[in-house]
């Protein structure tokens, strides 16, 4: 990317506060048919699909909950509905529910659901359990028949998985190039898987791609948390600190109290270290009791890090492995198993 090249203006799309506020609109405009019984069976899957949307750009996991929990109950007085299965695989595949949620999508497809809607999803939960050639496999063929940024951006995240860059970054630039539509939210979210895959190689090159995420979206708490570790590391630990100081305070997921206790113990600041990673200890236990898939890896790396308890993180770090087999869950096992190592290590010293 040539970093003079501002992405944001490269392609125009609605205002941030204006665009929130349309989807907070459609979300309790679809609640209030919900609450008095005149949903089509299509809606309901548009209802959830809104708030589990609203719930990735916020951070807020009270909207996974809520996703969660109607999609659970229409597929129960609905049992013979594709579409309530459907709208269930995508809520537990949110939460790391991906074995349950491919038995939904196969109950789905038993009832009659066929089309590119199915096999994208069949394909989301492939690649998230790390069936990278499955997954290929249908992203290639639903490229080829359609051709639209939808298709092009989930071949770049599968390429970003793999950590073929390289085609990544093609494909990337692709579904840029396919955008159509005016809404922020897709395309922030493609700027942003762009810079997540850099943050780890380069975290100069995954600086412009999550600068432009937030800036697209400046409610983007993901986009900011991550654009706050990049700065840590390139040396802005003042920045990093205020953004994450925020994000602690307004969202409900402990990810942002938990890396901002890390960077403030890395400051020094050790007082105001432990208190967020109180807070962050005690409600990683609340959300893993809830959601254990979901929160495995989150935890094992608090636990890894800051948290500084390498048997609970290994614990969790197994859970993930068994969950999801990919090279990011094998590496966080791995790492979980050597701080295991070392801390009896030490122990016994």
């Amino acid at each position: 990317m040539n970093v003079a090249t501002n992405p944001v203006e490269a392609i125009r799309t609605t205002h941030a506060t204006i665009a929130l506020s349309h989807l907070d609109g459609q979300i309790d405009g679809l609640e209030r048919f919900a609450a008095h019984g005149e949903m089509e069976d299509r809606a309901w899957v548009a209802l959830v699909d809104l708030i589990t949307l609203r719930a990735q750009i916020l951070g807020r996991i009270a909207d996974y909950e809520r996703a969660s929990l109607l999609a659970e109950q229409r597929a129960e007085v609905a049992p013979g509905d594709r579409l309530a299965f459907l709208c269930r695989a995508r809520s537990r595949a949110s939460l790391h529910r991906f074995a349950e949620a491919m038995t939904d999508l196969e109950h789905a497809a038993e009832l009659g659901q066929t089309g590119r809607e199915i096999e994208v999803d069949k394909a989301a939960v492939l690649q998230a359990v790390g069936r990278y050639a499955e997954a290929l496999s249908i992203r290639r063929r639903i490229a080829d028949d359609f051709g639209d940024f939808e298709a092009a951006a989930g071949l770049a995240s599968l390429y970003a998985d793999i950590g073929d860059t390289d085609a990544a970054e093609q494909w990337f630039d692709e579904s840029r190039l396919r955008y159509r539509s005016v809404s922020p939210f897709a395309l922030a979210q493609l700027e942003f898987q762009r810079g997540h895959m850099w943050m780890a190689l380069d975290p100069e090159q995954a600086r412009p791609w999550l600068l432009a995420a937030w800036q697209r979206l400046p409610c983007f708490a993901q986009a900011e948390g991550h654009l706050a570790e990049v700065e840590e590391a390139l040396g802005d630990c003042n920045a990093a600190i205020a953004r994450l100081e925020r994000l602690a305070a307004e969202s409900d997921d402990p990810d942002f109290a938990a890396e901002l206790a890390r960077v403030l113990w890395n400051a020094g600041r050790h007082s105001e270290s432990a208190r967020w990673r109180t807070y962050a200890e005690k409600r990683y236990d609340t959300l893993i009791a809830w959601a254990p898939a979901a929160f495995a890896d989150h935890g094992a790396r608090f636990w890894l890090s800051v948290g500084g308890e390498p048997g609970r993180a290994l614990a969790l770090a197994r859970l993930n492995l068994e969950v999801r087999d990919t090279p990011k869950a094998r590496r966080l096992f791995d790492a979980a198993m050597a701080a295991c190592g070392s801390f009896a290590t030490k122990g016994s010293a």
